[in-house]
């Protein structure tokens, strides 16, 4: 690898790595497993290519299709339904199924945690394909360093929080992951719409919007978990 090479691929990491250890260090009352943290991790980043390919499938047949339907209306498929459903459910699938079963999730914190893991590793693979595979650069690798990862972890920690409450109500479980979802869901969907539609602009300002009351609900529901750990009064 060149010296530039190097340097994009540091870049490209650095923002997931840089959340997965925030999160970690607010997991403040019972810290998780490393190795658990690790497979988290990995796991998010073996999603990618099974969400690149079918996104990039149906970006395509959306917008090479003739039809009289408006542009923007397949701009919002493309946003909610290529984009948002297929990458956060593969996400839910993963903390579901993998780490939500586990003794090493015993407090309502841990969905959190491992929910950003996860989707730190994607945002990390997905990283790298667009600053080195696909040749974004430092451009690319700078601007997805404030946007997209960040993004990622916050809708991360929607699903994580109803996720974590889930596993200790089981009477509301169902409603609970639906709600996670659903939220997350529709977040990515409006993010990714306000930036790939191209008619109006001014309202790309809105992806910014999103973000900046992302990161708000994210560090309100992290405290509102966090507050409330069986372990607080164990410190």
């Amino acid at each position: 690898m060149t010296t530039t090479q190097i340097l994009l691929f540091l870049l490209a990491i650095f923002p997931g790595l840089a959340i997965s250890y925030t999160i970690y260090r607010m997991d403040k009352y019972e810290k998780e497993p490393w190795y658990q943290l690790l497979i988290c991790f990995v796991l998010g980043m073996l999603l990618m290519p099974l969400a690149w390919y079918p996104e990039r499938f149906l970006e395509e047949s959306a917008y090479t299709m003739t039809t009289d339907m408006p542009r923007f209306v397949f701009t919002a498929l493309v946003a909610f339904v290529a984009v948002a459903l297929t990458e956060e459910l593969l996400k839910f699938l993963a903390l579901r199924l993998y780490i939500f079963p586990k003794a090493a999730f015993n407090e309502p914190m841990d969905g959190i945690v491992y929910a950003v893991l996860i989707a730190m590793g994607f945002a990390t693979a997905e990283n790298l394909q667009y600053v080195l595979v696909l040749q974004g650069g430092f451009e690319s690798g700078l601007v997805r360093m404030f946007t997209a990862v960040p993004a990622h972890g916050m809708l991360a920690v929607i699903m994580g929080y109803f996720v974590g409450q889930a596993k200790f109500d089981n009477y509301n479980r169902l409603r609970l992951f639906m709600r996670g979802l659903g939220l997350a869901i529709l977040g990515h969907g409006a993010y990714d719409f306000f930036i790939l539609q191209q008619y109006y602009p001014g309202l790309a300002i809105l992806a910014l919007v999103l973000l900046v009351l992302g990161y708000w609900l994210s560090s309100q529901l992290i405290r509102r978990h966090q507050d409330n750990s069986p372990f607080k009064d164990e410190v």
